[in-house]
């Protein structure tokens, strides 16, 4: 089967951006064609000028199987990541029970294959039952498929313990992913502290909390020279430790949300649950500099941190709500407001969206580039929507742009060069 792609703009997160067309054959690029007769094809997809870039890899979602059925599934969760784009999710082991064996790590495999239609890479738990007392079998895991290592949201706080995870997980070039935050300034907290957090009389907790937890996980990359990822850098005060982690050669990244670079602390207005996330919503300063991070390439990957939450758990007191929300639809869309507003270009925005996240996890995909996957994302840049969560594919619609006026929709989504997009 092969598949030729007209009158693109083509978004290559390596090479930039060009107009021109893409062919493709037995789900890989055959060629990237900018000028000259075009070769024929099976199918022609004429893009009408509009993008086409390598689908998105979403590093860090939730699917709430095991355990939470009713919140998300493998097929729900498929078909809202073909929908906004997204052509990888790598899932978290945050589910009931976590996902700290092989047996439960192969069942996630097996139901992921047979219901998603985009591909599901799933990151085993650092810890049994993601507890922090004593790591799990990191070896087993990645043989039985884990593409890395994290406790999700529970910081282990036995550096003894944490120390050993990392060197292990060194041992076999495993990737460990963590949540910088230190426990005992942020729990308890649903807010950034400050002024507005005072007004509406909410627990807060300093950013600062972000730069402990960081500089101490740093210090134990200094030691064990680990494979490392911090999911979300949210604050100022964390680059600088970053960036001279980095310069200090440290094999460590970092990822950002997408709430987190669009939405600030303010947005909870009124006790709004659908903002509440963890980490915070933080000060505008903070969403400014962590932008420009992103652009620089200091905070390497873009992700939705996708949380579904029922209605059950959302539709309560703010200080009670769970916190997080969905993203998989409209990871795209909320990301095209840094390019509207000039923060970074469309090539610097897939390079965090898509290459960046593969590189990290050892992917071939995530380019625009001959024997590449055809991964692919056709969207408008430009077009309007006014967005309805009661249209998301998701059986979770805890969005935050809820009525929001939005920039950028999917036209097409291929995964080997399959067409995943459902028609409504």
């Amino acid at each position: 089967m092969s598949i030729l792609f007209t009158n693109a703009r083509l978004i290559d997160p390596e090479r930039g951006e060009t107009r021109g067309a893409l062919l493709v054959e037995d789900g890989r690029i055959k060629a990237v064609i900018e000028g000259g007769e075009l070769p024929e094809a099976a199918e022609v997809i004429d893009c009408r000028g509009h993008c086409l870039a390598p689908g998105i890899v979403d590093l860090g979602v939730k699917v709430s199987e095991p355990g939470e059925r009713h919140k998300e599934s493998f097929a729900s969760a498929g078909r809202a990541a073909a929908a906004g784009g997204v052509t990888t999710i790598v899932t978290r082991p945050d589910t009931l029970p976590a996902i700290d064996t092989p047996e439960t790590l192969e069942f996630v495999v097996r139901r992921a294959r047979e219901d998603s239609p985009v591909r599901v890479l799933p990151m085993a738990a650092l810890t049994k039952g993601r507890e922090g007392r004593e790591m799990t079998e990191i070896g087993f895991l990645r043989d039985a498929g884990a593409v890395a290592f994290t406790d999700c949201d529970r910081v282990v706080t036995d550096t003894k313990v944490f120390s050993r995870a990392l060197t292990y997980a060194r041992s076999l070039d495993a990737l460990v992913m963590a949540h910088v935050q230190e426990p005992g300034l942020s729990n308890g907290a649903v807010v950034t502290s400050g002024k507005f957090a005072s007004l509406r009389g909410l627990p807060g907790v300093s950013p600062m909390a972000e730069r402990m937890a960081l500089d101490r996980d740093i210090a134990l990359l200094e030691m064990t020279r680990a494979r490392y990822h911090a999911d979300q850098i949210t604050t100022a005060r964390a680059l600088p430790a970053l960036e001279r982690a980095k310069n200090n050669g440290l094999d460590i990244s970092a990822g950002v949300s997408v709430h987190h670079l669009t939405l600030n602390e303010l947005d909870v207005a009124d006790y709004r649950s659908f903002f509440k996330l963890k980490p915070p919503l933080r000060a505008e300063e903070d969403r400014m500099a962590v932008g420009e991070a992103l652009s620089s390439g200091l905070i390497d990957i873009l992700c939705s941190m996708h949380t579904p939450q029922d209605e059950e758990s959302k539709r309560l007191p703010f200080e009670e709500a769970a916190s997080g929300a969905v993203g998989l639809e409209t990871l795209l869309p909320a990301s095209m407001r840094l390019v509207h507003n000039g923060v970074i270009d469309l090539p610097g925005l897939f390079r965090a969206l898509s290459l960046n996240p593969s590189k990290r996890l050892e992917l071939e995909t995530g380019r625009l580039s001959k024997g590449a996957p055809a991964d692919l994302v056709w969207f408008d840049p430009d077009a309007p929507f006014v967005l309805d969560r009661a249209t998301l594919r998701s059986k979770s619609r805890n969005t935050p742009f809820d009525g929001a006026r939005l920039e950028g929709r999917v036209l097409g989504t291929w995964v080997a060069g399959r067409s995943v997009t459902e028609t409504r």
